[in-house]
């Protein structure tokens, strides 16, 4: 029985397949995390999210930002981009069923070692902390106001926590915390548009992970979203997003092992390039 995480799949369901393959994945015996993002951007998000379905006794994902923004479109509370492959998803006869198990899914997962998000957990806030903040935003996605949830999800502030935060400000922090979250200011504030690798940082700015005394160092951390980044494992972080959809690499890492597996991109494509 082994146990992996796999980075951003962002429709790249064939380089998913390959994968699994190569790590002689057995849907009765191991079990797969995957990071979040499982749609968008590539060319197969419908089939990456049928396989999360399908196999659900086997995998489990977290929600990453290009899934919320799913969820929101399909809710009548966004809009499709241009660079966008979800069409096929909200076209799809089963597409309420799709949409209604997506909105089911976690914001966090934990074991006793390994705590997995989409983009981070904010220093300040435990992992025990972490789960009760994410599960305000999980009840919010599951219950009967998810409509207005998603009007309001949307956004770059508040940028700063403050434990008195409420109503929607609150949700879109943590929301933005767990899906989107790569820089910080060195007051700790949330900074959206440096997405570049950290030998590019400003002074201003550092990792969240870099930020000294973090509260969450009870767990080794798993995520995706900073392609940019590539993968790390240091410092309590495993960062597992390679660029899949870049023409880069889909990543698995045996948690137990720490081996990594990689597939390089099927089609070789730049899709920044495809999609301008």
């Amino acid at each position: 029985m082994a146990h992996y995480a796999i980075g951003d799949i962002q429709g790249c369901y064939d380089e998913l397949t390959a994968l699994l393959h190569k790590i002689g994945f057995n849907h009765g015996n191991d079990t797969l995390w995957l990071t979040g993002d499982i749609v968008n951007r590539g060319p197969k998000s419908l089939e990456a999210l049928q396989f999360a379905m399908k196999h659900e006794s086997s995998v489990r994902i977290v929600l990453g930002n290009h899934d919320l923004h799913l969820l929101a479109v399909g809710y009548g509370h966004g809009s499709l981009k241009r660079s966008d492959t979800l069409s096929p998803i909200l076209k799809h006869p089963q597409s309420k069923t799709m949409l209604d198990w997506l909105r089911r899914q976690s914001l966090l997962i934990q074991t006793d070692r390994y705590v997995m998000v989409h983009a981070g957990i904010l220093p300040q806030w435990s992992v025990e902390q972490a789960q009760s903040l994410a599960e305000e935003v999980e009840h919010e996605l599951q219950g009967k106001r998810v409509e207005t949830f998603f009007s309001k999800m949307y956004g770059n502030t508040p940028t700063a926590w403050k434990e008195d935060l409420g109503g929607y400000k609150r949700l879109r922090f943590i929301t933005n915390v767990f899906t989107r979250m790569r820089a910080l200011t060195f007051t700790n504030e949330l900074e959206f548009d440096f997405k570049a690798g950290l030998d590019k940082m400003p002074l201003y700015l550092r990792a969240w992970f870099q930020v000294p005394d973090r509260r969450h160092l009870s767990h080794t951390v798993v995520f995706g979203h900073w392609s940019a980044l590539g993968h790390l494992n240091t410092n309590n972080i495993i960062s597992l997003d390679t660029g899949a959809l870049w023409g880069g690499k889909l990543t698995a890492i045996d948690l137990d092992t720490q081996h990594i597996i990689q597939v390089d991109a099927i089609n070789g494509l730049n899709w920044k390039t495809v999609l301008k």
